[in-house]
Parts: structure tokens; C-alpha cells; sequence
């Protein structure tokens, strides 16, 4: 039967690797957490050269956190996890990340969903929030159905726009998902888990780079536990502030994705082959189009629609965050990059043998 027992002890798991520029503000924001238990917090680190672990120890004794350090040789997130989560004493495992921003409520929030919902995993969404001007343009992207992975917004009441939309182009969905409901979702792109959640599923799969929580949500899903979306619990998430760097991430996505369709011999969703699917159709119309009228003009409705649909939704983001318009054309810039860097890595994975993506 799924523990429904309070949450009294908390235990913040974190993978680190060179995050000095980040370590003093994760830190603090875990100081002002409002949760009324014990919170512990476990860091593995993968080899840091730039002092993060001598900044993280003296940042927790400041602010009076109690801290765990430990050795992460393998440097992969998978590993980092794992090792933090054999040392965790709490009730609630909290996966957090050093360079994310965390509201005061944050392990409260995911203390009361946990308990509320009886769920194995719970976790919420990410609000995305650039400094720079391409970092402010790839946060319009993400926050939109059209754009990043991850991410959830309800364009109408019973969300069928957005379902319908985020269908198109690989975006995980929360079905049935409202802006103030906690609702069932595939996967989330944090997680606070009951112990009870690897003693039923494993512990993160440690053959994979990317997608390790998403292949841990599968297993715990497929074992039984319900993995739930709160919209209340926030995330504050910088994005990656260059095109190449926007692109290496989203190819690294769709690359991981393979092995864990691989693993569990299905599509988590059949929206996950949607950007290898639009790759796919542009490298095997572009070489027809000059010899081909049909394949030419096949080729300019394709291009032709998703520059619609790419305008349009970057549009309503801007409109939506109150951005200036000039950020307009970068926004739209951003979706491509989203979608060719998550298909092409998706059609090299599936290109190429089992383990050579390691």
C-alpha cells in the first residue's frame, strides 16, 4: 500500500560539477525554505575544479544547513544521484539542481502533495527567466506548447488546444491538466520522491546521460506508483544563453530518448517521434525539391506552416510576458533550434548501436 505518512524529514539530493557561480544563491534559497521539518542536504559532487565544493561547505555552515558531500568519480548525473540517495534519511527525496532558483514554499509544497495525493513522485513546473536578450527569447520559447520540453501551459479550459498543439512537436503532457490542479503526468523535469519509489522501481538508470528522470518515471508508473503534477510548486530556471548551446541540449534529449525506448521496447509517447518525424521529412524532401515538383512543393507547405505556427506561438508568448517585440525574431529562431537539435540527436540514436551513445 502507497505511504501516506507525513513528511517530517526532508532530503535535498543534488549532482554538482563546477557551480561556484551558483552555489551562494542555491544555498540561501534553501536557508528560506518555510517547510517546519528536519531538511538535510546531499551533494555528490563529479570533480569540481573551480572550488564549488570549499564555497558549498562554507555557504551551508553560514546559513546553518546541515550538509553531506560526497565523491561522484563517474561525473554523471545518473551516478551523483544514486550515491545521494543510498546516504538520504528522509521521508521525501528533493532532486534539485545548483543553478535552479527555488521559491520559499518549495519543499512545503512538495511535502503536501506528497501527503495529499499519496503519489510516489510529485513535482511542479518550470518557470523559465532569461538575463540576456537570447536567454529571454529562448524562455518565450520554452514557455509555450510549441517550444521546449518540460513545460506546461493551458490554453483552454479543459486544455484540448494545448494537448492537441504540444502533440505536434514531442511536448510532454499533463492530461487533463488545469492551471491550479494536481493531475497525473508522464514525467517531470524535477522530482520529490518517497523512498518507497526506489525500493518499488530501482534507483536512476546509470547507462544514461539525459532522460534518467524521465526512464525513472516510467518505472515507477510501471510499478504502480502515480507520479503527480502541482502546478503551485515552481522552479525558477535560467536557459542556456547561446543557439549552439540551446541546440547541443536538445540534441542530447532526443539522443537519450533512444536508449529508454530502447530499454522498455516502447514510445513513452507517440508526440516523442514528432521532431525526428519533421527532421526525417525535411532531409527527404530538400535533395527531391529541384528535381521534383510534388517533393518541391510537398517541402514549401511543410516549411511554410511550421514558420506559421512558429511566428504565431512566439508571438503570444511575447504578448504573454509583456517582452518587447524585437525579441520576436529570436524567439521564432529558438524553435527550430529546439526541434532540429532534439530530432537530429533522436535519428543519430536510433542510427546508431545499442551502447555506442555512451
Amino acid at each position: 500500500m502507497i505511504s501516506v505518512a507525513p513528511v517530517e524529514r526532508i532530503s535535498i539530493i543534488a549532482p554538482m560539477l563546477n557551480e561556484s557561480t551558483h552555489i551562494e544563491q542555491f544555498v540561501a534559497d534553501i536557508d528560506r525554505q518555510d517547510f517546519q521539518g528536519d531538511v538535510e542536504l546531499i551533494v555528490a559532487d563529479g570533480g569540481s575544479t573551480d572550488g564549488s565544493v570549499a564555497q558549498l561547505e562554507a555557504a551551508a555552515e553560514r546559513h546553518g544547513v546541515a550538509l553531506s558531500v560526497l565523491d561522484n568519480p563517474a561525473g554523471w548525473v545518473s551516478h551523483a544521484l544514486n550515491a545521494c540517495i543510498r546516504a538520504a534519511r528522509g521521508d521525501l527525496l528533493v532532486r534539485l539542481d545548483c543553478h535552479s532558483r527555488y521559491p520559499p514554499d518549495y519543499l512545503r509544497r512538495c511535502a503536501l502533495a506528497a501527503e495529499e495525493t499519496g503519489a510516489l513522485a510529485v513535482g511542479g513546473i518550470i518557470v523559465a527567466e532569461g538575463r540576456t536578450p537570447l536567454e529571454r527569447a529562448v524562455a518565450c520559447a520554452m514557455d509555450s506548447p510549441f517550444g521546449g520540453i518540460g513545460f506546461y501551459r493551458i490554453f483552454s479550459s479543459d486544455g484540448s488546444v494545448a494537448r492537441r498543439v504540444a502533440g505536434l512537436f514531442g511536448i510532454p503532457w499533463a492530461r487533463n491538466a488545469t492551471d491550479n490542479s494536481r493531475v497525473e503526468s508522464d514525467t517531470l523535469t524535477f522530482g520529490a520522491f518517497r523512498p518507497e519509489a526506489f525500493r518499488r522501481a530501482g534507483l536512476f538508470d546509470e547507462t544514461l546521460r539525459r532522460n534518467q528522470d524521465d526512464e525513472l518515471n516510467l518505472r515507477v508508473r510501471k510499478a504502480g506508483g502515480r507520479v503527480i503534477l502541482d502546478p503551485s510548486i515552481r522552479v525558477h530556471y535560467t536557459p542556456r544563453g547561446s543557439f549552439r548551446s540551446v541546440f547541443r541540449q536538445y540534441y542530447e534529449y532526443g539522443l537519450w530518448k533512444v536508449p529508454v525506448m530502447r530499454k522498455h521496447r516502447q514510445v513513452p509517447s507517440p508526440r516523442s517521434l514528432a521532431p525526428l518525424m519533421l527532421v526525417s521529412s525535411v532531409a527527404l524532401l530538400a535533395p527531391l525539391a529541384s528535381r521534383l515538383p510534388v517533393a518541391r512543393r510537398l517541402l514549401v507547405a511543410e516549411l511554410g506552416a511550421y514558420g506559421a505556427l512558429a511566428v504565431a506561438f512566439g508571438a503570444l508568448c511575447v504578448s504573454r510576458r509583456r517582452e518587447s517585440w524585437r525579441l520576436l525574431p529570436a524567439v521564432v529562431a529558438v524553435f527550430p533550434t529546439f526541434h532540429a537539435g532534439y530530432g537530429l540527436g533522436m535519428l543519430l540514436g536510433w542510427l546508431r548501436p545499442t551502447r555506442s551513445a555512451r
